[in-house]
């Protein structure tokens, strides 16, 4: 089976080869952005749509608003839509005079058991769709393709909105001397 890039046009093999090489985007923090991500996970275990749909705009204009480009509409919407080949999670609408009806679409519940989609799953479902928006409006692509560099800038947004907490060493519980004459005890009943 041959390739599929071999159908690409010399242009858009060009652009696939770009978006391949971009991997990753710096996004400043923001603690806008950081309470926002916190309290999506938050409406989503309260089953919480319009929270979500509220929340879930936050982020994307925040993100929008911090690498300088245009928003998009962000639509959340119930039961995923699905067929024999699976479920659509997401998805991104760009209209072709680049006017503010572009649009993403992301669904909170699952096809088969509409069961609310888990937090970390649906946030990168939405970071997906904001990299479609980004591929046009940040980068300048003139298609948007799902190379090793799009998942790896997927990847870098969800790690910029979803830190792991830094861990802080535990304040002792004693002095000092009470902690040295704790360890010489323990060394002479050794």
């Amino acid at each position: 089976m041959r390739n599929w890039r071999t159908r690409l046009s010399p242009v858009q093999q060009r652009i696939y080869a770009r978006s391949a090489a971009i991997s990753s985007i710096e996004l400043p923090s923001s603690p806008q952005l950081s309470d926002a991500v916190t309290s999506l996970a938050d409406a989503l275990e309260r089953d919480d749509r319009p929270q979500v749909q509220a929340l879930s705009q936050r982020i994307v204009n925040q993100i929008c608003r911090r690498l300088g480009v245009r928003s998009v509409r962000v639509q959340v919407q119930g039961v995923r839509p699905s067929n024999r080949r699976g479920e659509l999670h997401g998805l991104y609408t760009q209209y072709n005079n680049g006017s503010h009806k572009d649009s993403i679409q992301v669904w909170m519940r699952t096809a088969k058991r509409g069961q609310v989609v888990a937090f970390r799953t649906y946030l990168r479902t939405l970071l997906h769709e904001v990299c479609h928006h980004l591929d046009f409006t940040y980068f300048g692509l003139r298609e948007s393709y799902h190379t090793e560099g799009f998942f790896r800038r997927e990847s870098s947004l969800f790690r910029a909105l979803v830190r792991p907490p830094t861990a802080q060493p535990a304040p002792p519980t004693a002095s000092l001397s009470e902690m040295v004459r704790e360890i010489i005890a323990a060394g002479k009943q050794s």
